[in-house]
């Protein structure tokens, strides 16, 4: 922007694009496990996905069809025809020296979606792609070692058109993006793994007019790609303001300094001179199975947050924490079959469910849902108090025996018997006649001392509400 220019508006603008390890058993082009996440460097790696002379590339249909399933989610457009390209690159974990990717005919184009709350955002494209190695940079010695263990994982990658406004949008959509992919199977998208990964180009339009853009890579967290954004926003703002130019470039995140650092002066298609893969035949996509595989999706994210708010009419706190995992949202709707209370699940869940999972992780959800609502169902009917019922919930969690097996051998069934209970009430006032004549004189505080009486009769288990109503009817 040339010096002396007056700016009247500048206004942020996002793209993303996003690469997700599809959940697949192998890689995308041979028969090595893809499951390499901390096994030994190396040991998952065979001729094909190391580009040795002759050995010959085989696409995984699994991947083909996780790839599908997340385009027909971000409702794009299904060509019947896609192809493979290689990308040329050098890089130390590149053994192949290109990776095999998709360029002008891609499995998937023209798609949208729509965060919550948020504006709809275009999709470029859904790729397939292979993953590249690793690089390990050893600080002591200096010296950096490379790992293939991940060369030929099977990647999308999701780019996005410039739709995005500001830091927090592109975070958020990140956020949405992530829970589809899960929701789907389609990736475990788990990003402290490098299984979701994103790079943002920023640029700032000034008065109508579109800035030159830069990229941001590194980052692998949402919080990173919130706080990279919003540095580079402001880097940029800093140049504009002394009128000195933005120059395209390829910058990193540096979380530890909170600053993006120059790379390398940004490439463009060109310069990785893609050439059509000659060891794969074009995919041929059949209008049928494309057909099938839209059947088979699942009730998406957005959909079952819309119902829940419809039918369960809950808070949209209660909405958003419940449905996060489709597994945590499948089992609510579970418990809510046993026990038709929406408000009521959400709540225990919410309380006691996730307190556990929060302690004990690994065990996923481990009581059953039928268990977690008769829990539910025991304290509705005043056979269980609220506080014996938290400790049914954790000791019914944490061991194989159920509920009803607990309260048992435990003897904590809710006393709601009628008869029994004025007969208790009897002895208390036989046991306590001045506070029995006090509040019979009028002083009604004395009742609270003696419910505390018959409820250490029962050990606790009297039904709070009906001992009350009988210890009243005695003192009549």
């Amino acid at each position: 922007m040339p010096k002396g220019t007056t700016i009247s508006e500048i206004r942020m603008v996002i793209g993303l694009e996003i690469h997700a390890q599809l959940a697949t058993r192998t890689k995308l082009f041979c028969n090595c496990s893809s499951d390499y996440f901390r096994a030994p460097p190396n040991t998952h790696s065979c001729p094909v996905c190391l580009g040795m002379p002759g050995a010959l590339p085989v696409l995984n249909e699994r991947a083909v069809e996780l790839a599908l399933q997340a385009a027909l989610a971000l409702d794009c457009e299904i060509p019947r025809r896609c192809k493979f390209d290689r990308k040329n690159y050098f890089y130390p974990d590149l053994p192949k020296g290109y990776q095999i990717s998709q360029y002008d005919q891609p499995l998937a184009q023209r798609g949208h979606f729509r965060p919550s709350g948020g504006e709809e955002v275009r999709i470029r494209r859904v790729h397939l792609e292979e993953d590249a190695g690793k690089l390990v940079h050893d600080e002591r010695s200096g010296r950096s070692l490379v790992d293939l263990n991940r060369a030929g994982v099977p990647l999308i990658e999701i780019v996005t058109e410039p739709d995005l406004s500001s830091p927090e949008a592109a975070a958020q959509f990140m956020r949405e993006l992530r829970q589809l992919l899960r929701y789907l199977g389609v990736s475990h998208a788990e990003m402290e793994k490098g299984e979701l990964r994103c790079d943002a180009n920023i640029s700032l339009s000034v008065n109508g007019q579109r800035g030159t853009k830069t990229e941001i890579k590194n980052m692998n967290s949402f919080q990173a790609v919130e706080a990279a954004l919003s540095a580079e926003a402001r880097r940029q703002r800093r140049l504009l303001a002394v009128g000195e130019p933005i120059i395209q470039a390829t910058l990193g995140w540096n979380p530890a300094s909170g600053q993006v650092e120059l790379q390398r002066e940004k490439e463009e298609a060109e310069d990785y001179h893609y050439l059509p893969e000659p060891d794969l035949l074009p995919l041929e996509i059949a209008a049928d199975r494309t057909e099938r595989l839209r059947q088979a999706m699942p009730e998406l994210p957005a959909q079952r947050r819309a119902r829940w708010q419809r039918e369960y009419r809950l808070p949209d706190y209660d909405i958003r924490l419940l449905s996060e995992e489709r597994e945590l949202a499948d089992y609510f709707e579970q418990v809510v079959r046993c026990f038709p209370q929406p408000k009521e699940v959400s709540n225990w869940m919410m309380s006691e469910l996730l307190r556990l999972l929060g302690e004990e992780p690994q065990r996923g959800l481990a009581l059953a849902p039928d268990d977690f609502a008769q829990v539910l169902q025991m304290v509705s009917q005043g056979q269980l108090n609220r506080n014996k019922a938290k400790q049914v919930i954790a000791e019914a969690f944490k061991s194989d025996r159920t509920p009803q097996q607990i309260v048992a051998e435990q003897g904590w069934a809710q006393i709601s018997d009628e008869a029994t209970l004025m007969s208790l009430a009897t002895e208390v006032l036989r046991e306590n006649p001045e506070a029995a004549a006090g509040y019979r004189s009028g002083n009604a505080k004395v009742l609270g001392f003696l419910i505390g009486k018959l409820m250490a009769k029962t050990g606790g288990q009297a039904n709070p509400k009906l001992a009350t109503e009988v210890l009243r009817a005695a003192l009549k």
